[in-house]
C-alpha cells in the first residue's frame, strides 16, 4: 500500500505545474481580449513575467529574448505558462480538402495549455487572428517544417 502511495505522489508531483507558470497564466487570464502595453507579441510575454515575479533577460532585447531556463521539449515536460520564441517557422497543415501553410518569422507567446505532445494552445498578440490583443491559437509543432521554436521556464528573478 505505501508503494502506491508512493508512486501516486510522485506522479502528481512530477504534474503539478509551476507556481510561477501558474501566475503567467493567471495574468494572460486576466488580459485575453486585451492589449498588452504596445500589442508587440513580446509585450506580453514580459509583462506576464513580471506579475509573476519571474526573470526576464532585458540585455539582449535587439537580438534575442531569453524568458527563463531553456527546455528541450523532447526530454522536458512542457506546462503552461512556459514561453516559446518562434524564429523562421513555417506550418504546413492539411484541413479538409486543402493545405495551408503559416509562417512566423519572429515570434513570442504563452503555453496556454497543452493539448498533447507537441502539441498546444497557445497565447499571444499581435496575430492575424486577434490583431494586437491577446488571443489563443492552436500551435502543433507536428507540423512544424522549418525554424525553430525555444522553449522557457520561468524562474525567480
Amino acid at each position: 500500500m505505501k508503494y502506491l502511495y508512493l508512486l501516486i505522489l510522485l506522479f502528481s508531483w512530477n504534474t503539478t505545474i509551476p507556481s510561477l507558470n501558474q501566475k503567467v497564466i493567471e495574468y494572460v487570464d486576466s488580459v485575453i481580449g486585451k492589449k498588452v502595453d504596445r500589442g508587440e507579441c513580446w509585450d506580453l510575454a514580459a509583462a506576464a513575467l513580471d506579475h509573476a515575479g519571474a526573470y526576464l533577460d532585458r540585455s539582449s532585447q535587439k537580438s534575442i529574448y531569453i524568458f527563463g531556463k531553456e527546455l528541450n521539449p523532447k526530454k522536458d515536460k512542457i506546462f503552461p505558462g512556459d514561453v516559446i520564441q518562434i524564429e523562421n517557422v513555417t506550418l504546413e497543415y492539411i484541413k479538409g480538402n486543402a493545405i495551408y501553410t503559416e509562417t512566423m518569422t519572429h515570434h513570442t507567446a504563452i503555453i496556454y495549455e497543452v493539448l498533447g505532445k507537441s502539441h498546444y494552445k497557445i497565447a499571444h498578440q499581435n496575430t492575424s487572428f486577434s490583431g494586437r490583443k491577446v488571443g489563443v491559437s492552436e500551435l502543433n509543432m507536428n507540423y512544424n517544417k522549418k525554424g525553430k521554436i525555444t522553449f522557457y521556464r520561468p524562474y525567480e528573478k
